[in-house]
This record gives C-alpha cells, structure tokens and sequence, in this order.
C-alpha cells in the first residue's frame, strides 16, 4: 500500500513490526519488509568468522528491527558486545521475475558486513545511515536468499556514537548502547534502469519546484516524466526531461498561482508526486511515489525566515529514546506522538539530538507541520581519547554526513544542518583532526545543500569563521542572573562558552543569528520530591541541571522565568528547551520516559505564547 501524501494513515495492516514503508519519499509497489524474527548470535570476541557463523545456523532468536540491548528485541542484553551476528532465508517472490532485487537496511550500528548466500554483498560503516545490496549476482526472484550479516561495535573504536555510553552503566546524559540492525531491513524489486533517490529544490520566488531525478544507467532515448498534484484541488502540474542527457537529469514545474501554497508548520502542504521513467520506444520502465513541498529560508541579519516570514523558533531538544526499544521507535504511532505531544506543550519544532532519526519521522514533520534542525551524532568530539564523550574524528565523520545529507535533503519540515554538538578546542591551540573534520562537515553541507542555514558546531567551539548561526549552551537555573548573562547579544557580545580558564573556544560572534540552543533542564520528578521532603534530604536517583526545584509550582516559576528571557530578547530567533522527555536517569523532560503526563500542559503552552505576537513580522 502506498501512502499519499494527503492521506498520512499508519498502516497497521500485519503483524510485523513496523510494517509500514520505510522510505516514503521514494515509494514502488514491489517491496517486501524483511522485520520480524532472524537467528541471532553474540560473538562476544569478534571471532565468529574464524568459528564458522557465516556457515551455520546461530544459537539464538532476535525480533528485528529493534537492538539487541532493547527490551522489544527479545535479548535484552546490556553488556558490551564487539560483534553480532544475523541470519534470514527469505524467498525472492517469482513475480519479481526480470527485475533487480536491492537489499535494503535503514541503520546498523556501527560496522556491517552482508554475506548473501556466501557471498559478500555490502560493506558499510556508520550507525545512522542507510546502506543498499545489489543482489542480481546471488539470486533471482524465485530463488531463495539466505542472508547474513555481521555487525561490529568495539567500546574502543573512534567512531560517531551520539549518546551510547562507552562504560557500563547509564550515566549522567549517556544511556544504553545500540549495536546492529536498529531500523528496517526490506527487499526492493527494480528494472535494471531505474529511478534512484530524488532531489527536490523549492523556488519560492519564481513558484518553482526543480526536480534531480538521478537514474542508475544511462541509456539513450530514455525520458523522465514527473506529475505534481495538489491532492485537495486534483490538478495536475507535468514536467518531463531526457534522461539520456546525463545520469541525473533535472524536470522543472512552474506552478500557477492558483496552486502555489508554501509549506510552513502552521500550514504544512505537501503536493503528490509521481515520476515515471521511461524507454526509447515510450514503454514505462520505472515509477515512484513521492510528495514534495515548496517553502523558503533566508537569512536577514539576526533574523531567521520561513517563506519570507520571521518565525520564533521554540524548540525542544528531542533525543528520540523509548524505554522499551532504545534508539528504534517501538512503531509508527510513537513517532506521531512525539511530534503531536511537542506541539501540545507550546513548541513548534526540535533539535533533533545526536542521533540521525528515522525517515519516517521527518515524514511525519512534513505532513503535520514541525520545525526540525537536522543532527549528526557525534556527541562531544574534543580531539582527545576513544573513551567516554572526548573522541577523535575520522573521515568516516565526513562520509557518515554525506548521506545524511543525500537522504534528507527533500524534506520541507528541516529547516537547518548542525553536524558536531559541544565540541571542545581551545581557539589557540594548533589546528587539529577536529578543525579539519568540523571544517569539511560544514563544508560539506554548504555544497550539498545551499538551500538551509548550518551552524558548524552547537555550543562551545564555533570554528568555522563563516557559519550562518551562532549558538550557545546555558543551564544556569536563576532566571536573573540568566537575562544578566544573555543581554550582551544586543550590543554584538552574547554569551559564548568558554573554557574553565577564560581561553575562548570560539571564533569571535559576527553579528550572525543567535540562539540559545540548550537551556533549561530543570529537574522534576513528583515522587522522588516527596521522598526528599519526608526524608529532609536530597534524595538524587536522577538528574536535571543546576539546583533542583522543590515543587511542581517551582518549576512553573523557573520555566516561565528562563523562557521569557529569551522570548523577550528582540536579538534571538529562538530557542531549544532540554527537553522533551525524561531519558533514563535524566528527570528533566516534559513528560515522563514513557511519554505520560507529569505537568500541567496549558501552563507550559501559556509560557510560550506569553508574547502579543510570538511570530514576528
């Protein structure tokens, strides 16, 4: 079943977990979903290759897509593992006959390896991006395909982690680790030439849509045609290009007034898509569905605009963890939730924190209209060791950012790259890996994506002289001395992070917009509180920054105080509050762990109405 984008329904149609596509901006008919139970196998020593695990059955059972250290997984093992180990027969359907057959896998963390009936098909680094297997050399539809895949997760390896703890025990703000298949595995049936990931460009300006339509041959005489639709009115906008011209020809839609409505978070309008490819003697050889969108964002001095409209941005800083299944949205519904309990509480957007998060949730963000910066996990890179959040980067860094970029570059609902997160280098120290790597991420997202703002680095070191936005990071509690240490922004001085002994980490502020990207985390947790005051102590199984608050009204007080710093600072164009949910041990989200109630929702959506006008003109 294909989505549309007018329709937005969360298929529930099989038992599967996570049934429903996983790529929704590039739809075909002939697919099937790969999730549900594979043999497993830890291999605690990484030696499974020597011992024969390529070749036999494995010893164990795991419910795939979710990480064997979840609870949803069926494994529940929390123990460090360098390696594991998956094994699936499928059956290639017959009526595939005379079409390729890819293997796909959303995310497996960290180092993967595929073997399909023997023999090796893919080799992919990086936990957060998708990796494809061409498997026209090892079977056929009709014929079965026995596949393996190993996947490696060494504790000792520089690698992006985002916030998977490197020691045992969940700690401050680092939580359980995710190794393996962590997102939707899926078969894809297609021609020998066919359509490969779209590349949609919005000109607001001039009511255009450009649409790269990158195919995987070149063959002469074949033409791409494309079709945007309004899904309200039905009418019909039709472009089409030569695909024979290069690997990647571009169709073009200028779009009547008439049918012209941009995409914001108040009015998120998705327009239909379908694109055809076709043969030299006018026979469709491949077709896709899609949805695309048209909005701009443009920088004017300090102020960040939505199709010409300054919109104050109040984010909340979502880490995208459940109790149950980790860093995997235990279905789809949990992904709508987190978006429509967000909005519930007053924002209009998140920073979507150190982890790349599921197609499916940016979908979602298009179509019910949420504000999003897109993120890398590369949680506390400084240049120094492999342990704990101080790691050096590598060019895998780069690479990892590269698809990011390529597989999110259409959604209308990211309005912003941020690659690093509180990287710490002193401005004076001789130039490292670190400058290099944060130079070319934000490099890197510049030339893949000239449409959206990018910041180099969240909080401490900005490096990078040019970067768009300028940001910093403050958990001071008294919302006093807060409006004191943020008011410099008026007169080109905000408040940057600096190191413990007064040595800048950050190129000087250039006049760029501003934002306070982290603040708040105030601490709440109702009956640990009561446990405190009957005890006459501080009772802290868990965490928030800065002093605890002792009530439920406190805390009203302090979130009203801090927020209404910023929301009274002409000079800002937004914020990130930390944070959505509770994680672990951290007790300083809106909600709970498990995503229940634990404040008054209209006084926190009071707070963030609290001006006349909250988006300025």
């Amino acid at each position: 079943m294909i989505l549309s984008a007018s329709e937005g329904d969360i298929l529930t149609e099989t038992a599967l977990p996570k049934p429903e596509h996983p790529r929704p901006q590039l739809v075909r008919d002939t697919w099937l979903n790969l999730n549900g139970t594979w043999g497993f196998e830890i291999d605690a020593g990484d030696s499974g290759l020597e011992r024969g695990l390529l070749t036999r059955e494995l010893a164990g059972e795991i419910l795939v897509p979710f990480a064997p250290e979840s609870a949803l997984s069926g494994v529940e093992n929390v123990d460090f593992m360098e390696a594991v180990w998956y094994r699936k027969s499928v059956g290639i359907p017959r009526d595939w006959e005379g079409l390729k057959v890819l293997l796909h896998f959303g995310a497996v963390d960290h180092d993967a390896t595929v073997w399909v009936n023997g023999v090796e098909v893919a080799r992919h680094r990086g936990g957060f991006t998708p990796f494809t297997a061409d498997l026209s050399e090892v079977t056929e539809p009709g014929a079965a395909a026995d596949i393996v895949v190993r996947a490696r997760d060494s504790r000792h390896d520089m690698q992006a982690r985002g916030k998977q703890a490197t020691w045992y025990n969940n700690t401050h703000c680092q939580y359980t680790r995710t190794t393996g298949i962590w997102q939707t595995v899926w078969l894809e049936a297609v021609p020998d030439v066919h359509i490969k990931r779209l590349r949609m460009t919005p000109g607001l300006a001039d009511s255009s849509l450009t649409l790269e339509v990158p195919v995987s041959r070149n063959r002469t005489g074949h033409t791409v045609e494309a079709v945007l639709t309004n899904p309200q009115s039905k009418v019909r906008m039709e472009a089409s290009a030569r695909a024979d011209v290069d690997l990647s020809p571009a169709l073009r839609f200028e779009i009547p007034e008439a049918q012209l409505r941009p995409w914001s978070h108040e009015d998120p309008f998705l327009y239909d898509l379908q694109v055809t490819l076709k043969n030299d003697v006018g026979q469709t050889v491949d077709e896709v569905s899609s949805y695309a969108a048209v909005r701009s964002i443009a920088l004017d001095g300090k102020v960040v605009r939505i199709n010409g409209k300054a919109v104050f941005q109040r984010l909340v800083l979502d880490q995208g963890y459940w109790p149950g299944s980790l860093m995997t949205a235990p279905d789809d519904a949990a992904l709508v939730m987190d978006i429509e309990l967000a909005k519930s509480a007053g924002f209009n957007g998140a920073r979507l924190h150190q982890k790349v998060f599921e197609e499916r949730f940016l979908y979602h963000a298009d179509r019910l209209g949420y504000l999003v910066w897109g993120e890398f996990g590369d949680w506390g890179v400084s240049g120094g060791g492999t342990l704990g959040h101080n790691q050096q980067p590598t060019a895998s860094f780069v690479a990892q950012w590269l698809e990011v970029l390529q597989r999110d570059y259409n959604h209308p609902s990211i309005i912003g790259w941020c690659p690093l997160n509180e990287t710490h280098q002193h401005l004076h120290d001789r130039i490292t890996v670190l400058d290099d790597v944060t130079q070319a991420m934000f490099l890197a997202a510049k030339l893949a994506d000239p449409t959206r703002p990018v910041i180099d680095a969240s909080g401490y070191s900005h490096r990078v002289r040019e970067t768009d936005i300028y940001d910093s990071h403050s958990y001071e509690q008294d919302p006093d001395t807060f409006r004191v240490e943020q008011a410099g922004l008026a007169g080109g001085k905000p408040f940057v992070n600096r190191a413990h002994d007064g040595v800048e980490y950050s190129v000087p502020y250039n006049g760029q917009p501003f934002f306070v990207s982290e603040f708040g985390g105030i601490w709440w947790n109702e009956a640990e509180a009561r446990q405190a005051a009957a005890a006459g102590n501080d009772v802290e199984t868990s965490w928030g920054y800065g002093q605890r608050v002792a009530s439920e009204e406190e805390f009203y007080e302090r979130f009203e105080g801090l927020c209404g710093v910023l929301l009274d600072n002409p000079e800002m164009f937004g914020y990130c509050y930390t944070q959505l949910t509770d994680v672990f041990q951290e007790k300083n989200g809106i909600f709970t762990f498990d995503r229940s109630a634990k404040l008054d929702l209209s006084r926190i959506r009071a707070v963030q109405q609290r001006r006349a006008a909250i988006e300025r003109e």
